[in-house]
């Protein structure tokens, strides 16, 4: 099986690749170093040339509310065009828990905008909409951070390792589409601002962290509904990641 990973050299994408590798699939990276362009179509139809499953897992390089927007409606409409061609069977997406539930947040709108793509591209189909990473905790502090202090919301949260990311798209993309949506997040629900305190604290950042309630996530009003799998009833299947954030902070990620 030829499967394409666009953003294949990122965080999720470069332990796709080999996993997808080390289960016997043809697993082929696709990123702008190498050669392939989602935004202007550059190298895509070569790379998708007997391909059988699509992984759209590229980020935009800005959030800015409307930058963000134009990136994911011009890569992935630029994508699914090319899978018509090129026969592609599946298209797997990676978007966000609850971004139908956060239309005050431009990211949230841009993802939403790019299921929307892919439910109506007539391509096979599975979104997988994940939880927060771990990994990504410390930059929403460094975003909240002012004169060495980060405050931050104490929203419910239920983060993944990325590692578990790429685990379970590598098996989502192995199998049937779905045709619509599965949710992907931890094994425990966790608050924001504890999460950040925790991180900053093991790696020795000397940053304090102020819970506000009323500090939002991305400039956007949450509550503990907001950000937690298992509200959707459209969605086909619930999966968890097997790496408590005990375990995680441990190993030093």
């Amino acid at each position: 099986m030829k499967i394409v990973v666009i953003g294949g050299t990122g965080l999720i994408g470069r332990r796709l690749v080999e996993l997808l590798r080390e289960r016997g699939s043809d697993a082929v990276a696709a990123s702008p170093s190498t050669g392939v362009d989602t935004l202007t179509g550059a190298g895509l139809a070569g790379v998708l040339a007997g391909a059988d499953v699509v992984v759209d897992i590229p980020n935009s390089p800005s959030f800015e509310d409307a930058a963000v927007l134009d990136f994911f409606e011009r890569s992935t409409g630029t994508i699914v065009a090319a899978e018509r061609e090129a026969g592609v069977g599946h298209h797997v997406v990676l978007s966000i828990v609850g971004a139908d539930r956060l239309p005050d947040i431009g990211y949230m709108r841009a993802k939403v905008a790019q299921e929307r793509i892919v439910t109506g591209s007539g391509v096979p189909f599975t979104i997988v909409r994940a939880t927060e990473f771990f990994e990504f905790v410390p930059a929403l502090a460094d975003g909240a951070t002012q004169d060495g202090t980060a405050t931050l919301s104490d929203v419910l949260m239920q983060p993944i390792a990325a590692a578990d990311v790429s685990e379970a798209l590598a098996g989502i993309a192995e199998a049937a589409p779905v045709n619509g949506i599965v949710e992907l997040a931890g094994p425990e629900p966790l608050r924001l601002d504890d999460l950040a305190r925790r991180i900053l604290a093991a790696r020795g950042d000397a940053r304090t962290v102020v819970t506000d309630p009323d500090a939002g996530y991305f400039g956007g009003t949450v509550d503990d509904t907001s950000l937690i799998p298992g509200q959707d009833p459209a969605v086909r299947e619930q999966l968890r990641g097997g790496t408590p954030f005990s375990t995680w902070l441990e190993e030093g990620r």
